[in-house]
């Protein structure tokens, strides 16, 4: 038993029964269990409770053991004076100060079902890929629990892109760069990616987007690949980026990009290649993914994006390979558009059009589910995934849940302890 358990318990009523009578044996109704307060304080706020014809309001701290109100020097603690009832698991010791007080003690341990304690000590102590995997029930999971999990990740992304934006000075097209160099650089180069966008002044990109030689001579300028032209190309680029540096007054600042554990197909000169032809081809980018109606619209500009001729038969400079075009693989479109389009549309479109939430997840539905290892782990314990919605719902649930066996705080964890 843990305090955070005895608080879950008492939140969601989920008792034996509603007998209680405190550790003297009178009768106390609970009319009102109070308001969890999760800041400093007791436990629950503004409670209301019924014992020997007398009805009290106020509040009701929560402890383990009774000794825990000397323990957590509540005696010094102005918040704790109108506590009208101490709930404890275990009443191990008599308070003279609640006593003189009036306040009963409710002792709990008698109308717990001990089942609900070995099932939680059970999930926290595990090591499986969730805490409930042994008892998982697909069935248990909630009407909406995935819509409520992608909005919750929305939202968050929401508050990041609001921040973004005032640094930006409410350019959203500067944000979108920002945000599609950071899912271009993948998870080895996202962070190295986003300060090379962020080292730009927008301005700059919009100068210079027209004529792609240009754009990624300056990406690969920046990313410190020019100093040493290995070829003919390289020379050229170099020229290209030297030019800028002087017109566009852009300091001597260099990140380097890292190819360690990356396929070739992700290395960064060919995702730098594809993010400056993506800017090349869709002058009005911005518009174009705000204004999106459809799966497919999003598909069609990304569908016709490739890295430079340069890199059809190269993967990193100066090393011939055989041709290939390197053209944007429908997997990584999805992960461009689930990780940075949609959230960039919910959060223009949040506050002025009631029916946004709704459009977004119809889009999350139109795209098909992640290939990851949580992904196939889920999959194991029999749950069926068959759109991103469910996929991109489970990896949030995981990451902010499972991860961290917060088992109290989830609605599949809640149904599954309440079983006998």
């Amino acid at each position: 038993m843990t305090e955070k358990l005895l608080q879950y318990l008492w939140n969601y009523k989920v008792f034996k029964n509603f007998d209680f009578k405190d550790i003297e044996g009178n009768s106390v109704e609970i009319i009102d269990f109070g308001r969890w307060n999760k800041d400093a304080g007791p436990d629950f706020l503004a409670a209301k409770i019924k014992i020997n014809g007398l009805i009290l309001a106020g509040n009701i701290e929560l402890h383990l053991r009774s000794s825990d109100w000397i323990f957590h020097n509540h005696s010094r603690d102005p918040n704790y004076q109108n506590i009208i009832l101490h709930v404890v698991f275990q009443h191990d010791l008599e308070i003279p100060e609640l006593n003189n007080r009036n306040v009963s003690a409710l002792e709990l341990k008698n109308y717990i079902d001990e089942n609900i304690i070995w099932k939680y000590e059970s999930l926290v102590s595990g090591n499986q890929f969730i805490a409930c995997e042994k008892i998982f029930d697909r069935n248990k999971i909630p009407v909406h629990f995935h819509e409520g999990n992608i909005l919750k990740k929305l939202n968050e992304k929401s508050q990041e892109l609001e921040e973004s934006l005032m640094r930006c000075k409410n350019n959203f097209e500067a944000v979108l760069f920002h945000s599609l160099a950071y899912s271009f650089g993948l998870k080895v180069n996202a962070h190295i990616f986003r300060q090379i966008a962020e080292s730009l002044d927008y301005s700059i990109v919009n100068k210079i987007r027209q004529h792609p030689l240009q754009f990624e001579a300056l990406l690969f300028g920046i990313s410190g690949w020019l100093d040493t032209p290995l070829d003919g190309q390289m020379k050229i680029w170099k020229r290209e980026f030297e030019f800028m540096k002087i017109k566009f007054h852009i300091p001597d600042l260099k990140f380097h990009p890292k190819f360690l554990r990356l396929r070739p197909p992700n290395f960064p000169t060919i995702r730098l290649s594809q993010l400056a032809d993506l800017y090349h081809r869709h002058q009005n980018l911005f518009s174009k993914i705000i204004q999106a109606q459809h799966i497919d619209e999003l598909y069609h500009v990304f569908q016709v994006v490739k890295a430079s001729e340069y890199w059809d038969f190269h993967f990193n400079f100066g090393a011939i390979s055989k041709v290939q075009p390197k053209v944007m693989s429908k997997d990584f479109i999805d992960l461009i558009i689930l990780n940075t389009v949609l959230p960039l549309k919910y959060a223009y479109h949040r506050y002025h059009r009631e029916e946004t939430a709704d459009e977004i997840i119809e889009f999350y539905r139109n795209i098909p589910p992640e290939k990851n290892s949580v992904i196939t782990k889920w999959k194991n314990i029999g749950v069926k995934i068959t759109d991103a919605l469910e996929s991109q719902s489970l990896i949030y649930h995981y990451k902010n849940s499972c991860e961290e066996k917060n088992c109290l705080t989830c609605s599949i964890g809640f149904k599954l302890l309440k079983e006998s």
